[in-house]
């Protein structure tokens, strides 16, 4: 049977509103976006929803590193966890898969899957791979696609996961500007706050106050999973299930 390219749906609603299918990128590789993933699911888990987390493309399998399913699984565990497509190469994974010799993610299969999830889930989180443009696997016309294509075709809310440091403003806004192009309703978390913040740190967090949504604790990924979850609410504002809900107060903690 010929695949169909799917219909783009509109926006789920407004970035106050985080249930349904939620999709999770960075602005750059190894900003903390497993790791953030994990966070939101427990602390949505916490407050009683029914939880699935879904990674599309996985790749870099031949280093021997854990997964990001593996990740979440145990800091998290959700109720549901998928990968659907994994690569050897530590590559984005349209790349990881030219070079592998495999199948390349289809848009239409990925969407399907997805939106299966999210008919027996109360949040589907779905992490990328690097940033928001990498090519993530083909359309069934057979031009690639990106996260950011998925998320106009689901229309579903964006997290975006940032450095604090050097550096993040300039790729925030980046990130953000190209979703709001596309009509993409999101907010930013903050995926490793250091225990000794310097004055940059301090002065990106007064820019990016206005979108943010939370922000994890430098190491949050090497907890006990029993620490993690019970600390994850404090990590994130109540729209995504946690507690923070004063920044000059968790500024004033931090500091």
């Amino acid at each position: 049977m010929e695949k169909r390219e799917p219909e783009p749906a509109r926006p789920s609603g407004s970035p106050d509103e985080w249930h349904g299918i939620v999709l999770v990128t960075g602005t750059d590789t190894e900003v903390g976006k497993t790791i953030a993933t994990a966070a939101m699911a427990a602390a949505a888990q916490a407050a009683g929803q029914r939880v699935a987390v879904i990674k599309p493309g996985q790749t870099g399998i031949a280093t021997g590193a854990p997964t990001d399913a593996e990740v979440v699984t145990r800091l998290a565990g959700p109720e549901t966890v998928r990968t659907l497509a994994e690569y050897p190469e530590p590559l984005a994974p349209l790349a990881a898969a030219k070079v592998a010799g495999l199948p390349a993610l289809d848009l239409f299969d990925v969407v399907d899957a997805i939106r299966a999830e999210a008919a027996k889930h109360d949040l589907v989180l779905v992490e990328g791979a690097g940033g928001l443009l990498v090519p993530m696997g083909l359309r069934p016309s057979g031009e690639p696609w990106t996260f950011a294509d998925l998320a106009t075709t689901l229309g579903a809310n964006m997290i975006v996961v940032a450095r604090a440091g050097l550096g993040t403003l300039n790729h925030t806004a980046l990130t953000l500007e190209a979703l709001n192009r596309r009509a993409v309703p999101a907010r930013v978390i903050l995926g490793a706050w250091p225990a000794e913040p310097e004055l940059v740190h301090w002065a990106n967090l007064g820019e990016l106050v206005p979108y943010l949504v939370g922000a994890l604790p430098a190491g949050a990924g090497s907890m006990d999973p029993g620490v993690f979850r019970r600390s994850a609410p404090g990590w994130l504002t109540p729209a995504l299930h946690g507690v923070l809900d004063n920044w000059r107060v968790w500024a004033e903690e931090a500091g």
